[in-house]
């Protein structure tokens, strides 16, 4: 770096440091539940927090390295990144979640025409829009591209019938980018990629109730809706090439800390639950090495994500590599989970009552929730093919005989 690049860096940082001293409010100082809209939930509508995103959304540093004229702040990834260190410096985070800045957002910089871009992109970076992901159908999960739910062509528009189901926050949201099938002679070549108002007639989200109590999930019913096609991302039939796409930012993306909110850091809990020797270590000598090793795994994991997002700032492609991250990412958060209820003992038990803390109950419930994350997004398996295949080279296993 050279002495100009740097006095640039410490300016930008001062101007940094004195916009959030003067708007963020310091009552959401290191309360991260306040800070944040659950995703999969209703809106926040706490005073602080709606006056910390109108003010984050009006400066465009919600999405930082978004084009100014997209919602975004324009900044470089040096500049993002002394964003997040003075965030974190006063305990602050960003308001703006999930697939609306995190899915949709990179895929329309990508393939969105111009008028797509300006009209949703911005509202996403104002936190005002709120989007879900219509890929998988009852028949159609790991095999993605044998999905049925068919775009009929109506001229300048698409009726579109079918189902598809573990929508993420399908009932919270406003729009929907979905797969459906525009040509029937072709499988991957058949499918297109629209956005479908989920206000829109004939459609009707239905939530799944899940084993930790939650409804995260949902089955959506479209029933003759009709779609624009100015809402189609791509060319016609040529919806899988962005599909893949997305998927390769979605499981770039996925080991944010949304799953862990509300549960301190796994070193808080070992200090106050687990039982040391004479020497100040875990007396268990097996789970002070789980704990160990799962801390160097999962440091290597938010490493590996900080050099593919510099990668791709540089405009290297991750590719084939996201199911890797996917996988190692998902793996590290469960086995986080699971070490935290090991350690909590009898309250690792807690699933209602006054008889556990709320921070035990709540650990119970993340660490059920977490299991979902070897499926959604591809699952495990489903990487693992990818990884074999596209990154080791290695042929396809022949069938027994």
């Amino acid at each position: 770096m050279n002495p100009v690049e740097h006095t640039d860096i410490e300016a930008f940082r001062l101007e940094a440091r004195d916009w959030l001293a003067e708007h963020f409010p310091t009552a959401l100082a290191d309360n991260p539940e306040r800070q944040a809209v659950d995703i999969f939930g209703p809106d926040n509508t706490d005073p602080d927090f709606q006056l910390w995103l109108a003010r984050m959304g009006a400066k465009g540093w919600t999405v930082p390295l978004w084009p100014r004229h997209y919602g975004g702040g324009g900044l470089t990834e040096i500049q993002a990144k002394v964003l997040a260190d003075e965030m974190a410096r006063i305990g602050a985070t960003n308001p703006v979640k999930g697939m609306s800045v995190n899915l949709l957002g990179p895929t329309l910089l990508e393939f969105g025409n111009e008028d797509q871009k300006l009209r949703h992109l911005p509202p996403a970076a104002r936190g005002e829009v709120r989007w879900c992901q219509g890929y998988s159908e009852p028949g159609a999960g790991s095999d993605l591209a044998s999905l049925q739910c068919r775009a009929e062509d109506l001229g300048d528009s698409f009726l579109i019938n079918g189902q598809k189901v573990w929508t993420s926050g399908a009932h919270f949201a406003h729009w929907c980018f979905c797969l459906v099938r525009t040509d029937r002679s072709r499988k991957q070549g058949g499918i297109s990629f629209v956005l479908i108002d989920m206000r829109s007639p004939g459609v009707e989200a239905l939530p799944i109730k899940l084993i930790y109590g939650g409804s995260t999930f949902c089955e959506v019913f479209f029933k003759d809706v009709v779609v624009p096609k100015a809402n189609l991302v791509g060319p016609l039939h040529g919806g899988w090439a962005v599909a893949k796409r997305l998927l390769q930012f979605e499981r770039g993306g996925i080991g944010d800390t949304r799953r862990a909110r509300g549960v301190r850091p796994l070193a808080d809990v070992v200090r106050e639950y687990g039982a040391f020797d004479s020497d100040g270590r875990l007396a268990d000598a097996d789970l002070r090495a789980r704990i160990a090793a799962h801390e160097i795994d999962a440091r290597a994991v938010a490493l590996t994500h900080q050099r593919i997002a510099l990668e791709h700032q540089a405009g290297i492609d991750a590719g084939a590599a996201t199911s890797i991250l996917k996988n190692a990412t998902i793996a590290a958060d469960q086995t986080r989970m699971e070490l935290i209820v090991e350690l909590l003992g009898h309250d690792g038990l807690g699933w209602d009552g006054d008889a556990y803390s709320q921070e035990a109950l709540e650990s119970v419930r993340l660490w059920l929730r977490g299991k979902s994350g070897s499926i959604y997004g591809g699952t495990h398996e489903i990487q693992n093919n990818i990884i074999s295949k596209r990154i080791l080279a290695l042929p396809d296993a022949k069938p027994q005989r």
